[in-house]
């Protein structure tokens, strides 16, 4: 458990680094948006590789069907919630909503970060070695996050210490989940565990499709897709070589 609580600290962490870049550094709107399209890629890879394929090796077709749409049913729910109290457009570096409560933002953080870190808990269940795509994924796909969500904060007149105290709650609760989802499922049936790898996959591929993919494309154009690509193959090799 403390493994993954580790594991799911050192993916939680870039949280803090890009909001330091985003409040601190000066970078395009580009530039950000092409850093965002290569974590898609590389998220893409470790939910095709290290979550949906393991589900299916260990459970077969139903558990994977099952759990990518309970998965990206939950989190369309929540996502619906937050969007509808100010949360919509969190991750944008043009700032939020006027009507944006900070709970709202914090919620959408927390919504955002969670499966991504209970997923890396999860692939150290069964005597198995943290994955190292997984981790490597949350990390590059958490920098440019925070970053532009950051740099839209600051824009929005919200302080420092607001700011970097939300990614703290966020990495505080990162770390819990890698914990938690290694903890729970450490003596669960396998089909319990292909089950909640699916879910986490499910309502990743949903955030990425909902926030991330979205933000890239308006901020870097048409470069996103070749970005993606370049981000999905790099991730697939470390995948392959782990």
């Amino acid at each position: 458990m403390w493994e993954a609580a580790f594991w799911g600290f050192v993916g939680g962490f870039a949280l803090l680094i890009g909001a330091v870049a985003g409040i601190w550094l000066p970078a395009s709107r580009r530039f950000v948006g092409l850093i965002m399209a290569f974590g898609v890629g590389v998220l893409f890879s470790a939910v095709a590789f290290e979550l949906t394929s393991e589900a299916y090796d260990r459970s077969g077709a139903d558990a994977v069907v099952y759990g990518l749409l309970a998965g990206s049913v939950v989190f369309f729910a929540g996502d619906w919630l937050i969007d509808r109290h100010g949360g919509t457009r969190r991750k944008s570096q043009n700032g939020s909503p006027a009507d944006a409560g900070p709970m709202a933002l914090v919620l959408g953080a927390l919504l955002d970060g969670i499966p991504e870190s209970a997923a890396i808990g999860v692939s150290l269940v069964g005597g198995g070695t943290v994955g190292t795509a997984v981790v490597a994924a949350v990390f590059l796909s958490n920098i440019p996050e925070s970053l532009s969500a950051s740099a839209g904060m600051r824009k929005d007149g919200r302080t420092v210490t607001y700011i970097l105290g939300l990614w703290v709650a966020v990495l505080v609760a990162s770390t819990i989940a890698a914990g938690l989802g290694f903890g729970l499922l450490g003596s669960a049936p396998a089909l319990v565990i292909a089950v909640t790898q699916a879910f986490a996959a499910g309502a990743i591929l949903t955030m990425l499709a909902d926030t991330m993919v979205p933000e890239a494309v308006e901020h870097a154009g048409a470069l996103v897709g070749l970005v993606t690509a370049i981000g999905f193959t790099c991730a697939f090799l470390l995948s392959m070589a782990a």
